[in-house]
């Protein structure tokens, strides 16, 4: 038995790389759960199930919390904004400083989930992010179907039965509630996570205006509409995420031939998802430094 099983944790060491790529295309409805289950027997050994491999690689969100609902320096509430030309009403959860100065209004930042609608971690991660001092908002992609349901497996197929437009569209609602909302400098800046890392790259074609975005291993922005991005963004991907990496040479290019500002950050020896703390794909040293530049770049952007 290995050190990180003796802590009780299991971290991405602990599988076999080419076991974390078939729980990837699991994740994302690229196999289902009986093809996962069927390849993973090649690693169901000594007594090991394959389920209990799919239960190991999956996210345990009792370890969500970094940022407490009932922190001091921050409010939270549960709020519905209209998406006309989405789903219907959406749920989002909407939390803010303390304490705001009114000669120093904050900013807001849209946090697009995974393709599962709003768990803990991207609760958590909203909250992190009002802590540091934003006006941020996770919506919940699932408020049609009634919301989160509770489990991961459940959500993404409830995301995955949903009209992608009509869904990318409860997020471009959210991205206007929050530009029209009172009490902040009025600007908007966004991050996401796999599927909302997508969403983040098609915002900023849609929304010259948005301020910033910091789109974590998500689908990169058609190279025809690059030219329409305005916002500065923060690229962050993982090194060993070779299906959503294969994008990124040919959105760099586009990019760079039209003089956008933007960083990328390539963090080594880890996997897409590598920032969700609920899993043992995630690496506390790539998260940490990930989050920190995030924060530092809608501190540049959105001040």
């Amino acid at each position: 038995m290995n050190e990180h099983v003796q802590q009780g944790r299991l971290t991405a060491a602990d599988f076999d790389q080419e076991l974390l790529d078939l729980y990837d295309y699991y994740a994302h409805g690229m196999i289902s759960k009986r093809e996962f289950l069927d390849k993973a027997g090649k690693w169901a050994v000594g007594g090991l199930t394959a389920a209990a491999i799919l239960g190991t690689l999956s996210p345990d969100y009792a370890l969500a919390q970094q940022v407490a609902a009932d922190d001091s320096d921050i409010v939270g509430e549960d709020i519905v904004y209209p998406s006309p030309n989405g789903t219907g009403d959406i749920t989002a959860y909407l939390v803010k400083p303390a304490e705001i100065d009114p000669e120093r209004p904050p900013a807001a930042v849209l946090v697009v989930h995974e393709n599962r609608g709003l768990n803990p971690y991207i609760r958590d991660v909203v909250r992190r992010i009002a802590k540091a001092g934003f006006v941020a908002m996770g919506p919940d992609g699932l408020s049609s179907l009634g919301g989160y349901p509770g489990t991961d497996d459940e959500g993404r197929t409830m995301q995955r039965s949903l009209d992608r437009d009509a869904l990318l569209n409860d997020f471009f609602a959210g991205f206007e509630y929050l530009q029209a909302m009172d009490g902040t400098n009025g600007k908007v800046g966004a991050t996401g996570f796999c599927y909302g890392g997508g969403v983040v790259n098609k915002l900023a074609v849609a929304y010259p205006e948005m301020a910033a975005g910091v789109p974590f291993y998500g689908a990169a922005a058609a190279s025809d509409q690059v030219a329409q991005i305005e916002a500065p963004l923060m690229i962050q991907l993982a090194a060993l995420d070779r299906r959503i990496n294969a994008m990124w040479p040919e959105f760099q290019k586009a990019l760079e031939e039209n003089d956008k500002r933007y960083e990328a950050h390539i963090y080594p020896g880890v996997n897409h998802g590598f920032h969700n703390d609920t899993t043992p794909r995630y690496d506390e040293d790539a998260a940490t430094l990930a989050q920190e530049r995030m924060i530092a770049w809608f501190r540049t952007y959105l001040a």
